[in-house]
């Protein structure tokens, strides 16, 4: 990247706007910006986010318990200490703040590393014992299908809403029952996917001797060998992303003749789905293949394969020697961590996936004052009309499709802050000194409520994230965007900081979400979530031309030598970022009412804009890690994400003068404009 060393040299601007950084800067500005995190000899014309975060990059180590550290994490880390706060606030046997009392007793159990470890690994036994008896294909289907909700197995089933009837809940069949984090750690022979195939050997063999396994290695190499073959019938992310081609429903009666060699019949009544009498097949050549790898294995070889997935699934609640091993492999070898996470945050991880909404009740009650809900609304309905403008003035749209566009716009379902109606936990037994037993109880309890609801109405009242969950989120099945009261609170919020701070960093996030309605796959569903062509062939084309430069776009992107962005797999991400950025501007544009921005601490409101879009960026990640998103998650790394957006905003470009030569800049006719 090149650089002007010394100030951050602001080009086709007046001299009363350019800043200097030189000499001792506040760590915070009147702006809301993060002064000392900025990089003085980067200019925002060359990399955008090395100019907002590169002293930050720099000078920030990751802590040695993260595998990526950023502003997200240290909301994160917030938000779970202010979870620990209300729960250790609990005291041991009372009922009076009830379900929170449920909470806190799950925490106190899972905290309690003396009493797991005295414990043993006698808690297995049932399953253990279960699984020795198994001494036929049949017997081993039985168990596959008691084991759902529970522990990982080749098929995973899933209740969601039918992609052609949101509104009635169906069951799917979706790929499973892999350790390592995707099928490319299996099958690419490249030196680091390697590495990570040595230590989970190594870790399976560890887990099959700690519950008396007589030969533990040729056991691993026999599950791994099983893995992989499961590996190589798996379906890639980028095409699991398609829900034209994950939505294959057919009558419950046809699975056994899709995918002969597993006794499926026997699998779904096992699993307690005896109702259902559609079923969609998300990955069918996956099923079928699947089907006939665990009709050719031996039974010996399975009976490993479900016992390693039984203690793995339950590792942070056995024995030291246990919990020690998976952090080996999952933390140390996968992520390179240093250290594990502190035992309270796990177990605040743990309540969070248990009782997530008798702990958020009490997170709203107290850190979510009730103004902040209003005060995002308004951000909310601001970049929903910007969305519509933008509609409106799309030139590679027809009229017709413009139509059907605004009219799905128009049935957005929007949630801010937190649920009008709480999950009702009464009915989960969490019992003092019993980690292991709440655990399986707790994933049970949640998979038998998912099962009841096949064939009912979709609950549109429903979240699928926690308050005290620092994201957001779009549900094309719902076409409703959801913002999480964890979200909404500095740097990305703050009603105390100027607007161009907020429009630029939870304004586009605001946007972002909204844009995922309209983006390569969510554009595939109307305005009450079906799943349908809206849009005129001509209209379509022009859409995937455009999301195809997007994708040789990021692809070019390279965070590790070797590895580069997957631009199909980010391709809806990508799109939501760049035109989630595009519209929050245009929002922020119309917040002024016509009014010139003030010139604050030297920068101008654009520039203000631009600065907190990279800073909601800051972060990045350990290598390990940045190699396992680089195969399993949709979003692009940070700082792509941040520049990435920001080269195809014709505002960046007159903010910041870039001009020919700069390493940001890009001509006008070769910007991508989406929405």
């Amino acid at each position: 990247m090149g650089t002007v060393r010394g100030c951050f040299a602001v080009c086709g601007l007046s001299a009363q706007v350019a800043i200097s950084t030189a000499g001792a800067a506040p760590a915070e500005s009147p702006t809301g910006l993060d002064r000392s995190g900025m990089n003085p000899a980067i200019r925002a014309q060359d990399d955008l986010f090395g100019a907002m975060n590169g002293a930050w990059v720099d000078h920030t180590p990751i802590p040695p318990d993260k595998p990526e550290y950023g502003l997200f994490n240290e909301l994160r880390d917030k938000s779970d200490e202010r979870v620990r706060k209300l729960i250790e606030e609990v005291p041991a046997g009372s009922a009076s703040e009830w379900p929170l009392s449920k909470a806190a007793a799950f925490y106190r159990a899972y905290s309690d590393t003396d009493a797991i470890d005295h414990k043993g690994t006698g808690g297995l036994a049932t399953w253990l014992h279960q699984i020795d008896a198994l001494d036929d294909r049949a017997k081993v289907a039985e168990w596959i299908g008691h084991a759902q909700g529970t522990f990982r197995t080749p098929f995973a089933l899933v209740i969601g809403p039918d992609y052609k009837h949101p509104d009635r809940y169906v069951l799917t069949i979706w790929q499973s029952g892999l350790g390592l984090p995707s099928r490319d750690y299996y099958l690419k022979g490249d030196a680091s996917f390697a590495s990570a195939r040595e230590a989970y050997t190594r870790y399976l063999a560890t887990l099959l001797r700690e519950i008396g396994d007589p030969d533990p290695g040729a056991g691993a190499a026999d599950v791994l060998a099983f893995e992989r073959r499961l590996a190589q019938a798996q379906w890639e992310p980028e095409t699991n992303r398609n829900p034209d081609k994950t939505y294959n429903p057919i009558d419950v009666g046809q699975v056994p003749k899709q995918s002969p060699g597993f006794e499926w019949d026997t699998f779904l009544q096992a699993a307690g789905v005896k109702k259902a009498s559609t079923v969609v097949i998300a990955q069918p050549s996956f099923d079928t293949a699947a089907a006939q790898a665990i009709g050719e294995t031996p039974l010996p070889v399975l009976k490993r394969y479900l016992k390693a997935h039984v203690v793995d699934a339950l590792a942070d609640v056995l024995p030291k020697v246990i919990r020690d091993a998976r952090f080996e492999f999952r933390g140390k070898s996968l992520r390179g961590l240093e250290q594990d996470l502190p035992r309270w945050q796990k177990a605040v991880n743990a309540v969070d996936a248990a009782l997530g909404e008798a702990v958020g009740q009490a997170y709203v009650a107290r850190y979510f004052p009730p103004d902040y809900k209003e005060r995002a609304l308004v951000l909310v309905k601001n970049l929903i009309a910007a969305f519509r403008e933008s509609i409106d003035g799309l030139t590679w749209m027809t009229d017709a499709t413009k139509q059907r566009a605004r009219e799905k716009l128009a049935k957005y379902t929007l949630k801010i802050g937190y649920p009008d109606k709480w999950r009702d936990y009464s009915g989960l037994q969490i019992l003092e000194g019993d980690a292991l037993g709440n655990e399986v109880r707790a994933g049970r309890f949640e998979y038998e409520r998912q099962v009841a609801r096949i064939g009912q109405p979709v609950d549109r009242a429903e979240w699928g994230m926690t308050p005290q969950t620092v994201n957001a989120y779009y549900q094309k099945s719902r076409n409703e965007i959801v913002f999480p009261a964890a979200i909404l609170q500095p740097p990305f919020f703050d009603p105390d900081v100027d607007d161009a701070i907020n429009y630029g960093a939870i304004g586009a996030v605001i946007g972002h979400e909204i844009s995922h309605g309209f983006d390569d796959q969510g554009s595939k569903f109307d305005g009450d979530g079906v799943l349908h062509s809206w849009w005129t062939e001509q209209d379509r084309a022009a859409f995937d031309a455009l999301g195809a430069r997007l994708v040789q776009q990021f692809s070019q992107y390279e965070p590790i030598p070797g590895h580069k962005v997957n631009g199909r797999l980010t391709l809806g991400e990508n799109i939501a970022d760049l035109s989630g950025l595009q519209i929050a501007f245009k929002a922020y544009r119309h917040s002024l009412g016509g009014r010139p921005a003030p010139v604050i601490d030297g920068l101008s409101g654009e520039q203000r804009f631009f600065l907190a879009w990279a800073q909601a960026w800051r972060g990045k990640a350990r290598e390990p890690r940045q190699l396992e998103l680089l195969t399993i998650d949709p979003h692009s790394p940070r700082r792509f994400r941040a520049n990435g957006a920001a080269v195809n905003e014709d505002a960046f470009h007159a903010a910041f003068g870039t001009k020919l030569g700069d390493a940001m800049y890009i001509a006008p006719e070769d910007r991508i404009r989406i929405w």
